[in-house]
């Protein structure tokens, strides 16, 4: 590959310019050929702003469409897009900038403030962009010159650095290169049928590969458009939705829109596909759906340095509570995470990755990156999962999230099914706290739709669960944390309610 990965991916666009691209809450509608142009006033922009090939460009700003085409601009100039989450601190942005080093620093003009001193030390120019469209940097692009020939760049290239989630010690950064996004991309278009004809429902943040790169780089190369919403509404997602042929989302949505009376068949006949990821979809969240709808959500399984890895099938059966097959050209496999020994089929183990999705490693951390791969080229994921006899892979938990207890593995997942089956539960997470005789104990948080007794949950569970497994303490929350893509942050709770058992 010669060209940047905004070149492969706007094939289609270039075919077709007159194709919309986006419709934006405001009536607004971009072409494909509003995306070249505008991309390439972008990448001019960030040339002339010092950004060289291979120069990272640091982003945190709100969503908004303009937010998007500069990641493509940023690609067409043969920079390394590295987006921020806006909830991120400035103290924890002066880690990331420090970190990461990056030429240009794009923050929302309401941070700038805050945000000038902290680019100043890293070395970095500070300019804006404002969702309305406001900021320096919007007006350097007004005033950039129309054509850019955009940089030449390699498949092993790197197209972005993506920090995890940082739950545990520092955050890294994975960087992910160009063919790493193409290949997922041209995967997903066709794994799932994605054609010119759709039009997807976007309502997710782009700071995360699922908003990213998962919805708009399959978009891109099917030549289809998006609806671009600034964040999830349940009013806006169902004023839009007849506009739609598909939809991306995250657990947090389908349980949103199961508790609108809007949501029914009617409402829903003329989408093809609705899809959930980036967190666990309770399987009672699938049949609700499935009840209200008649349609299947369909769960697939990624990270961040991986892209998607599996997904159920477009045709065939989606099973509530899997993940479906590996995805065409990912080899994944199960092991034991500690001596790297595959595992037979239908035992638990840590899921292991390889394909042409994995990333290229972690910045600057190059110890930590060989640490997570196998000999032969396999990423240690640490998610702990199985394959059942049909194929399906099902995930039971982070490793980081095993509770040992008396020397016997507990794997959450299955204390948590056990609980959530309860009458009056809503959802649970089960976590091990530290545990004076035993090393960690066993205990639930449980969100309940009505006043439950403690006792009654734990005596509820005996029938079910060997003893080692159920949990020597329940308690009741109002709901459980989790952060900006909904996965329920189990390390706050965890550091919550670590002195419970006298541990």
């Amino acid at each position: 590959m010669t060209n940047t990965l905004f070149d492969a991916l706007y094939q289609h666009g270039r075919a077709n310019p007159d194709r919309r691209f986006a419709l934006l809450p405001n009536a607004r509608q971009l072409s494909y050929g509003d995306v070249e142009a505008l991309s390439s006033r972008f990448a001019t922009a960030l040339v002339d702003l010092g950004v060289k090939p291979g120069d990272r460009v640091a982003v945190q700003v709100e969503k908004s469409i303009d937010a998007l085409v500069l990641y493509l601009g940023t690609l067409r100039a043969g920079g390394v897009f590295l987006p921020l989450n806006t909830a991120y601190t400035p103290a924890e942005i002066d880690y990331f900038l420090t970190d990461a080093g990056p030429t240009v620093f794009v923050a929302d003009p309401k941070r700038k403030d805050a945000l000038t001193p902290i680019a100043k030390t890293a070395g970095a120019t500070i300019v804006t962009l404002g969702a309305d469209g406001t900021g320096s940097l919007a007006n350097a692009v007004a005033a950039a010159g129309p054509g850019f020939d955009s940089v030449a760049r390699a498949p092993e290239d790197l197209a972005a650095i993506l920090y995890t989630s940082g739950t545990t010690g520092r955050s890294k950064g994975a960087m992910l290169n160009h063919a790493n996004l193409l290949s997922n991309a041209e995967v997903l278009c066709e794994t799932w049928g994605f054609t010119a004809k759709d039009e997807l429902l976007h309502a997710l943040p782009i700071f995360h590969t699922h908003g990213l790169f998962v919805a708009s780089n399959t978009v891109m190369i099917a030549g289809a458009g998006l609806i671009f919403l600034p964040k999830f509404d349940p009013d806006a997602v169902f004023h839009h939705l007849p506009q739609a042929t598909t939809m991306m989302g995250v657990p947090t949505f389908y349980t949103r829109l199961l508790a609108d009376d809007r949501l029914n068949k009617e409402s829903t006949a003329h989408m093809r596909l609705f899809t959930s990821g980036s967190a666990p979809l309770l399987a009672e969240t699938h049949k609700a759906f499935e009840a209200r709808t008649g349609q299947r959500i369909l769960e697939r399984y990624g990270m961040t340095e991986t892209n998607m890895n599996t997904s159920n099938p477009y045709d065939g059966e989606r099973r509530a509570g899997t993940v479906g097959f590996p995805l065409t050209g990912t080899d994944l496999r199960i092991a034991d995470p500690d001596s790297g020994k595959l595992l037979p089929q239908g035992e638990i183990g840590v899921i292991e990755v390889k394909g042409p999705n994995v990333f290229a490693g972690y910045w600057q951390m190059p110890e930590k990156t060989a640490s997570e791969f196998r000999a032969d080229g396999f990423f240690i994921t640490g998610d702990l999962g199985f394959i059942d006899q049909d194929g399906y892979v099902t995930i039971v938990g982070r490793g980081k999230d095993l509770v040992i207890t008396g020397g016997y593995n507990v794997y959450p997942k299955e204390v948590e099914l056990a609980i959530d089956a309860l009458d009056g539960v809503v959802e649970s997470a089960v976590i091990g706290v530290p545990h004076k005789d035993f090393g960690e104990g066993v205990v639930g948080c449980v969100v309940a739709s009505k006043p439950l007794e403690e006792d009654a949950v734990i005596a509820a569970l005996t029938a079910k669960l060997a003893r080692f497994k159920q949990p020597k303490r329940i308690v009741f929350v109002d709901e459980l944390p989790r952060n900006t893509m909904g996965k329920v942050q189990k390390n706050i709770l965890r550091e919550t309610y670590k002195d419970l058992l006298g541990g």
